[in-house]
């Protein structure tokens, strides 16, 4: 066996710990989200894995890559099952069948960094703390829109109650949180195997590392500067006061025409109690009414005349039908705003569907596929990211998990909503940990654009956030639940992420593309 051939099975071979690491890497991942919210630990999350890529084949690497997204996503998304078995009424198989390709395929990002990662640290002179970052940021923006995007459990969400640190999200958004938690990894990284690197390429220079470490000292002195310095500032906005009604009506029993009464009469109910509180605005959560608002005449009229009665604003989620095509009707998943005196102020169709959910994409090639959720009709998306006004601020009205697409809610604050006001009905996740962590993914919203925001859910969690991502107040999972709050509005001006969007992530990419260009022309 000559030396080439035996370098090469150094590189195949794995230990045991080799094999240990990437998984020790998923563990760590999960314990730094919600409701766990173990957030330091995500700082030093991804070391393991690195650790384990030092010195691999490419194959391995990717494999290694693959074990760390598994664990990571099926640590974090596993409550996937409960929607598609329990409510979905898909068998257990299937339905396990179906979490474990979802889970796999966000792992493949994971394989694809690795294999990245492992190349670049072989063949370059850039510190892990810059490779580490740019590429981690670049495969979880491309997540986020790839194949309808699917933005959950992005690293920087576990970093959500670490409010001096992520205020710089209005400038970069949530990936620039997830690059900073990445860069950090990176760091680590460096100064465990600077040596190894050294021996490895006897003429690789200590100044890029040292010089990146200071520079991220700085940027992460910065960042923390910066964000206790936005948490204390004194705001002078107007207020405006808002009820938000949890209303805890069971899945199976929210579309039963046995229950439709008791259910309608819930929610009137709740709402005379938050009438004490005399609020300007009452939000009941997304498709709160059990029926088909303007559709049903008897039904729409009664609540018309209730908010008659009660002489606020109301919003709360319907759905509406929208057209009627061979012999079915086109329906939109919508949030509608009643104005005091009970007409229909405004409307907003939403517009990023949940696949299988709510439609089926790709029905052309899969026509034995139909929706997981049963209804009269298809839904199909909005259009418009509508503004509803009131004299007490203009709104931006995302319906259910709209509120995890950063791209989606800063088109509602630029185009003039001061106030996000989320309708959803989490009861599909069941008591998992996903209602945590949805709400914990609308605190970067309202960092993000400098919005308060209002949220009101079916079974929970229904709950206010400020405009500096500090939860003012939120409720128990599965109780029925009155909540009443002052939100200051205009206190900020429109934010740079508002303004410009993912600039930040966009640099990302464009770094990433030249690292790789210039690592494959190195090659050749």
């Amino acid at each position: 066996m000559n030396s080439r051939t035996k370098a090469f099975s150094r590189q195949s071979a794995g230990t045991k710990l080799d094999f240990l690491m990437p998984v020790i890497s998923g563990v760590l991942l999960v314990l730094g989200f919600s409701p766990l919210d173990l957030y330091p630990i995500a700082w030093i999350a991804l070391v393991p894995l690195l650790a384990s890529l030092w010195d691999k084949h490419i194959k391995r690497a990717f494999l290694y890559g693959m074990t760390t997204g598994l664990v990571y996503f099926t640590g974090t998304v596993y409550w996937v099952f409960n929607s598609v078995n329990v409510y979905g009424k898909i068998p257990f198989v299937p339905s396990a069948i179906i979490v474990i390709a979802l889970c796999f395929y966000l792992a493949i990002y994971v394989g694809v960094f690795s294999i990245i990662f492992n190349r670049l640290i072989k063949a370059s002179q850039l510190p892990a703390l810059i490779i580490t970052p740019v590429f981690w940021v670049t495969l979880e923006f491309l997540r986020s829109y790839a194949l309808t995007g699917f933005p959950w459990s992005s690293l920087g969400y576990s970093q959500y109650k670490f409010l001096p640190m992520i205020q710089v999200a209005d400038i970069t958004g949530v990936y620039g949180i997830s690059f900073l938690v990445a860069a950090v990894n990176g760091a680590v990284f460096d100064l465990i195997y600077l040596s190894k690197r050294q021996s490895r390429m006897p003429l690789f220079p200590f100044w890029p590392t040292i010089a990146g470490l200071i520079a991220l000292s700085i940027i992460i002195v910065s960042c923390l500067s910066y964000g206790l310095w936005r948490l204390g500032v004194e705001t002078k906005g107007s207020s405006v006061r808002v009820s938000v009604i949890q209303g805890n009506i069971e899945q199976d029993k929210k579309w039963d025409s046995n229950f439709q009464r008791a259910a309608i009469d819930a929610y009137k109910r709740l709402t005379l109690n938050a009438v004490n509180d005399s609020p300007n605005l009452i939000v009941w959560p997304e498709t709160s009414v059990p029926f088909i608002f303007g559709y049903d005449k008897v039904l729409s009229s009664e609540i018309t005349e209730f908010q008659q009665q009660i002489g606020t604003y109301l919003l709360f989620g319907s759905t509406q039908v929208k057209d009627v095509k061979g012999g079915k009707y086109l329906l939109s998943n919508s949030a509608v705003l009643l104005s005091p005196d009970g007409t229909v102020a405004s409307i907003y169709d939403k517009i990023h569907l949940v696949p299988y959910g709510e439609y089926v994409p790709l029905r052309w090639l899969f026509p034995f596929i139909d929706k997981l959720v049963t209804a009269v009709g298809d839904f199909i998306p909005g259009k418009e990211h509508t503004v509803m006004e009131t004299p007490y601020g203009s709104l931006g009205t995302p319906v259910c998990y709209e509120i995890i697409f950063p791209g989606l809610i800063r088109k509602f604050t630029f185009s003039g909503a001061d106030i996000i006001v989320t309708v959803t009905n989490d009861a599909w996740f069941g008591r998992s940990s996903a209602p945590s962590q949805h709400f914990s993914m609308a605190v970067f919203r309202a960092v993000e654009n400098r919005v308060p925001i209002a949220r009101a859910a079916n079974t929970g969690i229904s709950g206010f956030i400020d405009a500096k991502g500090r939860i003012k107040n939120k409720s128990a999972l599965f109780v029925e639940a009155v909540l009443t709050e002052n939100l200051e509005v205009g206190s900020f001006k429109k934010s740079f992420y508002s303004k410009y969007g993912d600039l930040f992530s966009f640099l990302c990419i464009i770094i990433s593309v030249i690292l790789i260009a210039n690592n494959l022309y190195r090659r050749q």
